[in-house]
């Protein structure tokens, strides 16, 4: 249910710190050891309701043309019950679980039994075998970056059976879209309660794994750090990456061939939104090696946040722009659309250029040039589990001396661009802009929060250098 966004200010390690990095993150690493009634509530909140949000958002659509409001009104007045709701609900279908059992053996396939050749031939682009950022236990995982070539097998036989073979229709997924749903929903519980499980009973590594003492916590929380199968079956990469993000540009490519089916044309409000998400899931594959060093790999446990999230909130609710624009094909005004595009891509780039900005300073330890200047930083020293000092900097130069987490202002500048050009007419496409601001403003609280209880006063001094979080000048 996260965004791919990196964690924490951009920072770079003396060498001297390095040989400490295990003990130095024993303090800092992950979820909770302990659970207060705040987060329990909240765990319980998500658990019992986020399934509901996601049926009600798909229901509204399928029976109300996606009104927020209809399905409320006509039950408190009477006009329907529960029951004839629910009994209108699709459900599941032989050929949806054959659909999507051939879909996650797919990409479990590519992923497992297929290296990555695209780094062989694509300037720039870093995959095959790379490490990740050492875990708590002090152990190094290899994984076998190979997202990119993924996407692009998978979309060039989607194409090929569009325009060639003709196996399936391209609406497919909007055919069986809630009978899906169902099967999503397996698939999530199902690998949640098996990583719990295997915590409990075979973790990969013990050392790796946290328990609170509490069932509904360490069950959406996770227990696991980096629960695998195998030298090679990452749970957090596979289930982050695959099937979710792939199944994204897919999904709306599906919605925008339902589109021309019913409505003779698709609109530029469905080719916006099926360009400016297909950036961002391309950025996410090229740049997936850089994704290990995120917080959902170097912070986040495995357990039903990511295992049902990634299978069933992501493909679900972050599609819910271009699924609107099946029931209601809006057709914007080229300034309109133009001013969307603008959004989008000025996001992306803000987006982009700010990641890159903080990789460049990491790799380098601070020897580089942030827009055309020697960047300014704030020399730090805080004290690891043993009792160690270590130094490292903050970077105040560039995006980074504007706010804190401009990565992330970026990121909500293109979320606003998808729902923008759906137009006015209904509340449900911008429900995405609405998380996003959560989840992101929530993450930097406790990214802030992390880092304040690791640096202490010299975070005080970067906080003072760089006064503001997401909105320069503003907050």
């Amino acid at each position: 249910m996260a965004a791919k966004s990196l964690h924490d200010a951009p920072k770079t390690k003396s060498p001297g710190s390095i040989a400490n990095s295990r003990a130095a993150t024993q303090g800092q690493w992950g979820r909770a050891w302990e659970v207060d009634w705040f987060s329990l509530a909240s765990v319980l909140f998500l658990l019992l309701f986020a399934p509901f949000i996601v049926y009600y958002f798909i229901m509204a659509c399928d029976q109300y043309s996606c009104s927020l409001t209809a399905p409320v009104l006509d039950v408190a007045t009477g006009h329907a019950r529960l029951s004839d709701i629910w009994a209108k609900t699709p459900p599941v279908t032989k050929r949806a679980a054959q659909l999507y059992t051939l879909w996650v053996t797919f990409q479990v396939l590519l992923y497992v039994a297929l290296p990555d050749f695209c780094h062989k031939f694509l300037p720039g682009y870093v995959g095959g075998v790379q490490e990740g950022a050492v875990t708590p236990a002090g152990v190094v995982n290899k994984y076998e970056i190979n997202g990119l070539q993924a996407w692009l097998i998978t979309h060039l036989l989607w194409f090929a059976n569009s325009h060639f073979l003709s196996w399936f229709s391209p609406t497919i997924i909007f055919d069986n879209w809630i009978p899906l749903l169902w099967c999503a929903n397996v698939l999530g519980y199902a690998v949640s309660t098996f990583a719990m499980l295997k915590g409990y009973f075979f973790p990969t590594n013990a050392k790796d794994c946290k328990f609170t003492g509490n069932f509904f916590y360490n069950y959406m929380m996770g227990i696991e750090f980096n629960p695998r199968i195998g030298k090679w079956f990452d749970f957090k990469l596979f289930f982050n990456g695959r099937p979710g993000i792939v199944a994204w540009t897919l999904i709306n490519l599906s919605f925008a061939a339902k589109q021309r089916e019913l409505h003779g044309q698709v609109t530029n409000a469905m080719v916006l939104v099926n360009v400016l998400q297909a950036i961002y899931v391309l950025d996410f594959f090229w740049n997936e090696a850089w994704y290990l060093k995120t917080i959902d790999i170097c912070h986040d446990h495995f357990g039903w946040y990511l295992g049902w999230g990634d299978c069933v909130w992501l493909p679900y609710l972050y599609t819910l722009q271009g699924l609107y624009l099946v029931y209601h094909p809006v057709q914007l005004s080229a300034p309109h659309a133009a001013g969307v595009l603008l959004l989008g891509l000025l996001g992306y780039y803000v987006f982009r250029m700010a990641n890159h900005q903080k990789d460049l300073f990491r790799r380098t330890d601070g020897r580089c040039l942030i827009w055309g200047k020697k960047p300014k930083v704030i020399e730090c020293v805080y004290t690891s589990a043993d009792g160690q000092k270590h130094h490292t900097k903050l970077l105040v130069s560039g995006f980074w001396g504007m706010a804190r987490h401009l990565n992330y202002t970026g990121d909500l500048m293109g979320s606003l661009a998808y729902c923008l050009a759906c137009g006015g007419g209904h509340l449900l496409p911008y429900f995405y802009i609405v998380y996003m601001t959560i989840l992101l403003t929530h993450r930097c609280l406790r990214d802030e929060h992390r880092c304040a209880n690791k640096y202490g006063g010299d975070w005080e001094r970067y906080t003072a250098a760089v006064p503001h979080r997401l909105l320069p000048g503003i907050f």
